[in-house]
Formats: C-alpha cells, sequence, structure tokens
C-alpha cells in the first residue's frame, strides 16, 4: 500500500450511491485511496444484503444497530459503539437492519489473506 499524507475528509462533498438489497437500500459514500477503501454506509429500515460477502472488513457502527448473520445460521448483532473485523475468505456473511442503521466500512489489500 502507498504512503497516504495527512487528510481530512468532507462526507458532505461525496456522492452518495445506491445500492438496492433483497429488501431496502443502502448507500454508499466511497474514497478510494489506492488498495484502501473507506465507505460511510447507511441502511434503510429493512434492509437486506442482495448476496453473501467474503470479503474482509473493518466495520464500526456509528448510530444504529443491525444483525450480521454468517452462513452457518449465527447472527451477531452489532449496535452503536461496536466494531467487528474480518479478514477476506473468513466468513460469508451478510447484513440486515430492521430500523436502519450508519456504519463506516474500512476494507482493501491489507485484509488478503496471503
Amino acid at each position: 500500500m502507498s504512503h497516504i499524507p495527512f487528510q481530512t475528509i468532507d462526507w458532505t462533498s461525496i456522492e452518495k450511491v445506491e445500492y438496492k438489497g433483497e429488501t431496502g437500500i443502502a448507500y454508499w459514500q466511497t474514497l478510494q485511496l489506492g488498495g484502501l477503501r473507506i465507505r460511510l454506509v447507511e441502511y434503510s429500515k429493512g434492509y437486506l444484503a442482495d448476496h453473501w460477502c467474503e470479503k474482509g472488513h473493518i466495520v464500526h457502527c456509528l448510530a444504529g444497530e443491525f444483525i450480521t448473520e454468517l452462513s452457518t445460521g449465527k447472527k451477531l448483532k452489532l449496535m452503536e459503539g461496536e466494531t467487528y473485523v474480518v479478514s477476506d475468505e473468513l466468513s460469508s456473511h451478510r447484513s440486515f437492519s430492521e430500523n436502519g442503521v450508519k456504519l463506516l466500512i474500512v476494507d482493501g489489500d491489507f485484509l488478503k489473506r496471503s
């Protein structure tokens, strides 16, 4: 990964892109810095991801709460102020939010398995 100079992120200047879930909508604001991706993500009420994800992430819940469902059937609730971390290909997971949630998600090359 390249060196990233000190900078601030003005999220109001970054376009919100809409992604439809199986139900509900996700809104992503994305900053790509080489092999590092930083996203501010909001899930609408009743959002359910339309796919199982095997990518690694650092997910921090800024507001609200949501459920991460693992392909094993296990369900984990992440509430405001809590974080989960997983590397690429170490779980198959998807998100559900009953009442909506706002997340900061960081992922990229540093989470790849070697």
